[in-house]
């Protein structure tokens, strides 16, 4: 089976404008070729060589700008990403607990003792220090 792409002569001379000027992704320049050298009827193959991608992302992109067009073909599609593992509650506790008095003969809460004190509920099990951090750079708290 194969996949037959024919361009319209303005996205031809969109894509050839696309790749020759201006700063793009690489990724998107990579996927414009594919796309300049279907239209002039290249073997799946030889495009994957001649771009250097696997055969199956010449497939995907084909098949994705005749289903969807030339503007979703060369642009990312959103990636799910890591889930979040701390929700707002769990920013809020430790804000709330590098606002209040830190432990006996400190004078101030550093990172450590936050973590080591969080770890103590069972909600924060798994904490550590970069993740303070972060909820706290994200807040702008100084701690010092």
């Amino acid at each position: 089976m194969t996949i037959e792409i024919e361009l319209k002569e303005e996205e031809r001379a969109f894509l050839e404008e696309f790749v020759k000027k201006g700063t793009k992704k690489a990724r998107a320049i990579r996927r414009a070729n594919i796309l300049l050298l279907a239209d002039k009827n290249y073997r799946v193959k030889d495009i994957s060589e001649i771009v250097g991608v696997h055969e199956r992302t010449v497939w995907r992109i084909k098949k994705r700008y005749l289903e969807e067009g030339l503007e979703s073909a060369l642009e990312e599609k959103p990636r799910p990403g890591q889930p979040k593992k701390w929700t707002e509650e769990h920013e809020a506790e430790i804000i709330a607990t590098a606002c209040s008095s830190p432990p006996e003969g400190r004078k101030r809460w550093t990172i450590r003792l936050l973590r080591d004190e969080l770890q103590k509920k069972p909600m924060f099990k798994g904490i550590n220090r970069e993740t303070i951090r972060l909820v706290l750079k994200k807040t702008k708290l100084n701690l010092g």
